[in-house]
Formats: C-alpha cells, sequence, structure tokens
C-alpha cells in the first residue's frame, strides 16, 4: 500500500526527529499522530502492543511540543516515541507477563528503564506483548493471542520481546526496549531485521535483576540502539547486579574492526544444526570483517549439550514455581505448552536442581575462558530462519531442549554484551542475523561495530524499510 506523508513520519529515526525538533520544523506531537496513524493501520494485523492509550500519547506529545517550544526539551530525545516491554514496571497499570492468569500484579512504581525514559522526555506508546512467563521464542501468549512478523505477518515475531521487536520493524517510533534471559532481543533481531542489543550484566538497571537477565535496545538501525542507550544504561541502586561501569562513549561513528582479534563460531556444540544460508551469511560477514583489517580466526564449540540442557532444565523448575501454588483454574488459563514445558520440573529432586542452577555457572565460566583471547566474536544469532507465527517455539516439543538458543544463551549467563544485526535476506524474505558479541563493559565499542557492519554489508542484507507498512 502507499503511505501518507503523515504516516512516513514514523519512518524517522531518532536522530532525525532531534534535529528536527531542535530546528523547529517538525514537533513530536506531528510524529505521535504519524505513529498512531501506523499503529492503527497494522496492529490489527500485528498485535504488538499489549497497553496502548491514545489520548495519553497525544497528551505526552503535546507537553514535549511545548517544551521544545520554551526552548526547554528534557533531553535530545524529548518527543521520540518509544515502546517498553509489558514486564518493565510502569507504576499503576497491569503486568501480566503475558499470561492470562487474573489479577495480574500493579506495581506501584516505575522500572529504572521507564524513569530514564519519562526523565528523558520520550513518549511512551504502548507496552509491548510477550508470551506467557518470557518462556517462548515467539509470540504465542494465553493473555494476547499470537504476535506476528512485521515483514511477513506469517512469520514469528520471535520472542520473548515479541511486540518489541514487531513495533520496531513497523516503525511505531524509533526506540523500543525488550529484555532477554537467553535471547529473547537478539531472537525478535535475527528474525526481523532489526538491530537488538542483549547489554553487559547490569548495565542498564532492572528493578527483578537475576543471573542471565537484561533490558535491551529493539531498533530498525543500530545508530538508534546507540542513542537508546545514551538514555537507559545509566546506574539505579534498585539493582544489586549493577556495577561501576567506565563511561562510555554513545557515538554514532561507525568503527571499523581494523586491527581486532575476531574469532568465527559457526558450530554451538550443541542444539540445532545451523542452517545452511545462515552459515552462508555469517561467512561473508566474516570475509567482510577480514577485508577491513581484523584477524579472523575460527571458534570451536565450548558449551557443551549437558550445560545447555542443565541450564534449561533449571528454567522449567523456576516456572514450575510459578504454576505449581495456582489454582486448577488459573493453571487452565496458562498456555499448554508452557504448561506441559514447566510441569518437567516438577520431577527434578532438590540435589538435581541445584546441578541444575549450577550450570548457570558453568556456562558463564566457559564462555569467559573461550572468548577472552578476542575482541570480538562473530557467529549465528540462531541455527534456524524465522517460523511460523502459530508456533511456540522452531521446535514444538515442549519436553525439548531450546536447541536454538545456543549461540546466544552463553553471553546472558558470562554477563557479555552480545548484539544483532541483519547479515542477509534468505530468497524467500526471512532475514538472518549476525551475532556480535565482546568483553564486558565494551557495548559501545560493539554497537559502532555493529553500525560499521551495516554499511559494508550491501543492499542485499539490509531490509527495505519503506516497504514494511
Amino acid at each position: 500500500m502507499t503511505a501518507t506523508p503523515e504516516q512516513n513520519l514514523a519512518d524517522l529515526d531518532a536522530g532525525s526527529l532531534a534535529a528536527r525538533y531542535a530546528d523547529g520544523t517538525l514537533t513530536p506531537s506531528e510524529v505521535a499522530e504519524s505513529v498512531l496513524a501506523r499503529v492503527a493501520e497494522r496492529e490489527p494485523e500485528l498485535n504488538a502492543l499489549y497497553l496502548f492509550e491514545p489520548d495519553e500519547v497525544r497528551a505526552d506529545a503535546a507537553a514535549s511540543t511545548a517544551r521544545w517550544r520554551a526552548g526547554a526539551p528534557r533531553s535530545a530525545f524529548d518527543g521520540v516515541p518509544v515502546t517498553v516491554k509489558e514486564n518493565i514496571a510502569r507504576a499503576g497499570r497491569p503486568k501480566p507477563s503475558g499470561t492470562a492468569i487474573p489479577n495480574p500484579p500493579v506495581p506501584d512504581r516505575n522500572a529504572p528503564t521507564t524513569d530514564r525514559l519519562l526523565e528523558a522526555g520520550t513518549v511512551i506508546v504502548g507496552s509491548t506483548t510477550m508470551p506467557d512467563w518470557g518462556m517462548l521464542s515467539s509470540g504465542v501468549s494465553s493473555l494476547h493471542g499470537i504476535t506476528r512478523g512485521a515483514l511477513d505477518p506469517a512469520h514469528t515475531s520471535g520472542g520473548s520481546s515479541a511486540g518489541a521487536g514487531t513495533a520496531a520493524a513497523a516503525g511505531y517510533g524509533p526506540f523500543h526496549i525488550g529484555t532477554d534471559i537467553g535471547g529473547s532481543i537478539r531472537l525478535p533481531g535475527s528474525w526481523q531485521g532489526v538491530a537488538a542489543l542483549k547489554p553487559s550484566e547490569g548495565l542498564i538497571p532492572l528493578d527483578v535483576p537475576y543471573a542471565g537477565r537484561a533490558a535491551g535496545p529493539l531498533t530498525r538501525t543500530a545508530a538508534d540502539a546507540i542513542r537508546l542507550m545514551s538514555i537507559v544504561a545509566r546506574p539505579d541502586p534498585r539493582d544489586y547486579l549493577t556495577r561501576p561501569y567506565a563511561e562510555m562513549d554513545w557515538s554514532t561513528e561507525p568503527l571499523s574492526p581494523v586491527g581486532l582479534r575476531v574469532a568465527v563460531q559457526l558450530d554451538a556444540g550443541s542444539g540445532l544444526p545451523v542452517e545452511p544460508d545462515t552459515r552462508a551469511f555469517i561467512e561473508a560477514a566474516a570475509e567482510r570483517f577480514a577485508s577491513a583489517g581484523a584477524t579472523v580466526e575460527p571458534l570451536d564449540p565450548f558449551v557443551p549439550a549437558d550445560v545447555l540442557d542443565g541450564l534449561v532444565d533449571f528454567w522449567r523448575s523456576r516456572s514450575y514455581a510459578d504454576l505449581e501454588p495456582l489454582s486448577d483454574a488459573d493453571r487452565a488459563r496458562v498456555l499448554p505448552f508452557i504448561v506441559e514445558w514447566c510441569a518437567a520440573g516438577a520431577g527434578f529432586s532438590a540435589a538435581q536442581t541445584v546441578r541444575n542452577r549450577g550450570m548457570v555457572d558453568e556456562m558463564a565460566r566457559l564462555t569467559r575462558a573461550a572468548t577472552s583471547p578476542y575482541d570480538l566474536v562473530l557467529s549465528p544469532v540462531t541455527p534456524v530462519a524465522a517460523f511460523a507465527a502459530e508456533d511456540p517455539m522452531p521446535i514444538t516439543d515442549p519436553l525439548a531442549t531450546m536447541g536454538h538458543i545456543s549461540f546466544t544463551v552463553p553471553y546472558n549467563m558470562s554477563g557479555q554484551p552480545a548484539v544483532s544485526i541483519g547479515a542477509g535476506i534468505q530468497a524467500d524474505g526471512r532475514t538472518v542475523g549476525l551475532q556480535i558479541a565482546g568483553p564486558i563493559g565494551s557495548d559501545d565499542r560493539l554497537l559502532r561495530v555493529a553500525h560499521w557492519f551495516e554499511t559494508v554489508r550491501g543492499p542485499g542484507a539490509t531490509v527495505d524499510w519503506d516497504a514494511v507498512r
């Protein structure tokens, strides 16, 4: 379909919006109307938003417009539209975590990320959908139904940051925040062609931190991910896993990998085999790095299958702890796939559960040891391209391991940053992401290298965003 000029404003990146707000050629209210029009057009099919209050969006945009006119914006990105995943607390708004269980918790205060966004004056368009308890790699939810991919609604959104990935790809504004414990930001990134960062542990503070969990940006470009990080990557005492990181340089200048030592991992040592198209795209990306002057060498698998299996089994037990106290009526409201998946956790002894929990630490140890000689590690984000939107996982047996997260989850456990950036587009239109990982605290460099890769990967690997509407 042909987009109107009003709708095209929804496709402007945050840098362009900031510049035009500053010079007075565009207002946040005009952009908000464009985004609201895009949501009205695409949301009935895509189903990316859980909470969406257009009147509030207009009011917040009007307040931002007034601040710009008064010469008193809260930040350079005052008035830029943003979405947040539904499990990121917004005071007074329910947080159901994707399940249809009634009476979801209602937080009495914002998460740190929400506070940083509001302090910067961004306009929250809404909260985005997720699958039940965030334990699926799709947009299938007992509460929301199915969230679909914006590039092709027949395909999965990815998950668990399902709505965030779809909102980014569909153009519901430039900024989107998801969460990730095993790939939940990077999987939607790979399957919807957007830039997606799982940052260093504690760099973006959480109000519910635990080992492996992170919040991070999903944006159409690496430059916008950098801009969003400049807002939300700030310490907050509510996150006990945060640490005193050195100040980072959130420059949007592309950074060539010349002189860097770069590893390429094409076999994770566990999980699903890498599809031929995916392997070819990652090999081609590695050649781009070598041609730019990086020293590129292969990296052998470093996480055995039993470590991945033990971690997944620990997650089953943790989710069973949420399932077990529910009444029969409430348990029946949870997605059946999730019920079967986590009910398997009931069968583990206390000793086995402790051993399974130990796989978090073992995976962290193995990952740091294997990657420490390198400045960057390249790999697929996931072995497979996008699957049907109706499927909960690429592997549809709930008792099987999560064989599609073998490249992503190690960096959750090790606390290292890892970004997904588009590496190629298959003949059928499905996108494939390149994962670039680095040492803890190198997030700014990682994103600048990803931005560099965007400039050299070629048009055949770049989504035509003008066609995505």
